[in-house]
């Protein structure tokens, strides 16, 4: 019965999403030539500079300007960037040879000194530092050779220079740029920046000396499309060629499309409610607990996410490596959330916030939450808040609860435990909820310095079944990823950390 109530109630809220917002989509102006594809998503980048952000909006679009030392494929396997090759010397020692004769965009040819200075800029960033924290030196030993030493042997090496803010940026670019540089970046990779109209679209354009040889598609156009229904209308009267993350009854809609073509795939993604553990009374263990239990997830994943995600135990999912199906599943159970609240000292409950971004479905979640927790006596107002305030907002620890998601980009659990939970990454590096417990801290630690991948997987288990326990995160569900696109799209291929390349996809030719 509550599953029906949940899908009648948001599906009213999407149809007044869908009128309300139905007429200004088909008014927009973009007009799609066959030498440009347009790429809708639901938010605009905060910033262009790898090393000034991490949000997937951003990623998305810089991924396609810059090239790092190593990529990850398809199957996230290391493969060869710009570094042709390389060689671990010791435990904590590799050397990179880098390809001869890449040149960025603004015609510099690419040195390691590049190299040394993007990614001693990327330590010294707050934002990112903590993906590459494991580095102790970074040394040029001849314009196409640089070698990387860590403080400990550090397993995920790797994996993390894959990471999109492990990009590889132009030293004078950047500091002729100065601050700006995020609205003006330069790389080596196959889009060049050409404009960006905030809040609105990113203009590309093909890079003709790309070290891969150039893309099909000359022109490469971002478009910050908010709501669902505006992504789809666009995309069926064929203003845009492709749009990410397709939810509700858009997806349904799209799905059953004769016309269009939809990709659904399992991602390296979670979706949360985050407690700020400062702030009373969320600093109670047993209030986190209560919480859990008045949550029933598979309401919320059968209304909000139209049954594209799964059921979650972890801060990581199971394509991840050193996932553990140990971590206990929190059960719905009404009358333990309020025997709990009662041992808190919050027998009626008490007056809260949950904070979302303009993310339809987040607001279909925080509906469902509303209603979920006013059952134990949970009184949660939504508050929505821009993209750019919401990720300040948390940053800064200004919030009650909140939802937001994480993808574990690496595919290693380093990544998608040590940001989340370590206490150096308080705020804007990832750890909104600012939890720290001594006893996780120097499992995280061991985990990332150990190079015997058993001995890592045992201690992310035992991380994994003390988060669970411990709750600075209520894990709403392992996220699939989907994309739609008009037929005659070719080439597209879905990353499983939802960075996707959009090299070599073009237009299917006129037989």
């Amino acid at each position: 019965m509550k599953k029906r109530f949940y899908a009648l109630l948001l599906g009213v809220i999407a149809l007044f999403l869908f009128v309300a917002c139905g007429e200004k989509s088909g008014t927009a102006d973009t007009k799609k030539e066959r030498d440009t594809i347009v790429v809708a998503q639901g938010a605009d980048a905060k910033s262009l500079d790898p090393h000034g952000t991490n949000d997937q909006p951003s990623s998305r679009i810089s991924a396609q300007i810059y090239d790092r030392l190593v990529e990850q494929d398809n199957d996230m396997k290391i493969v060869p960037g710009l570094a042709e090759s390389w060689e671990q010397v010791d435990p904590k020692t590799v050397i990179f040879h880098l390809r001869k004769g890449v040149k960025f965009h603004n015609g510099e040819t690419l040195t390691a000194k590049d190299v040394k200075f993007s990614l001693d800029r990327m330590k010294d960033s707050p934002k990112v530092s903590y993906i590459i924290g494991a580095i102790d030196q970074i040394d040029v030993i001849d314009d196409n050779t640089v070698k990387i030493t860590t403080k400990e042997p550090f397993g995920p090496l790797l994996n993390h220079l894959a990471h999109n803010a492990a990009s590889i940026l132009n030293e004078k670019a950047v500091k002729e740029a100065g601050d700006s540089y995020g609205q003006h970046p330069v790389g080596t990779g196959p889009y060049k920046f050409v404009s960006w109209q905030s809040g609105d679209r990113v203009v590309m354009e093909a890079n003709p000396d790309y070290f891969l040889g150039e893309t099909p598609i000359k022109n490469l156009v971002f478009r910050a499309i908010t709501e669902d229904s505006n992504r789809t209308i666009a995309l069926e009267t064929g203003e845009i060629d492709i749009a990410y993350d397709i939810q509700g009854l858009d997806k349904d809609r799209l799905k059953a499309s004769e016309a269009i073509k939809f990709i659904e795939e399992p991602s390296l993604g979670i979706g949360y409610l985050g407690f700020n553990i400062r702030k009373k009374p969320f600093d109670d263990p047993k209030v986190r607990q209560a919480i859990a239990y008045a949550i029933n997830a598979d309401d919320i994943i059968d209304a909000a996410y139209k049954g594209s995600a799964t059921k979650a135990n972890s801060l990581i999912g199971p394509k991840v490596f050193g996932y553990s199906d140990k971590p206990a599943f929190h059960e719905y159970n009404i009358e333990k959330a309020k025997e709990l609240l009662k041992e808190a000292g919050y027998p009626d409950g008490f007056k809260t916030k949950i904070w979302i971004n303009d993310n339809p479905v987040r607001r279909d979640i925080a509906v469902i939450l509303q209603d979920q927790l006013k059952q134990v006596g949970i009184d949660a107002s939504v508050e929505t808040l821009e993209w750019g305030a919401y990720l300040e907002g948390t940053a800064r620890g200004d919030h009650d609860m909140f939802i937001l998601g994480w993808v574990t980009v690496t595919g290693d659990a380093d990544y998608g435990l040590y940001p989340l939970l370590h206490p150096s990454s308080f705020g804007g590096a990832g750890n909104r909820a600012f939890y720290e417990n001594p006893k996780v801290t120097e499992l995280l630690e061991k985990a990332r310095t150990s190079v015997n991948q058993d001995e890592r997987k045992d201690l992310y288990e035992k991380i994994q079944i003390i988060a669970q326990e411990d709750l600075p995160y209520y894990v709403l569900c392992f996220q699939s990823q989907n994309a739609a696109m008009q037929k005659d799209i070719e080439n597209f291929n879905l990353r499983p950390a939802g960075h996707h390349k959009l090299y070599g996809v073009k237009f299917q030719e006129n037989k």
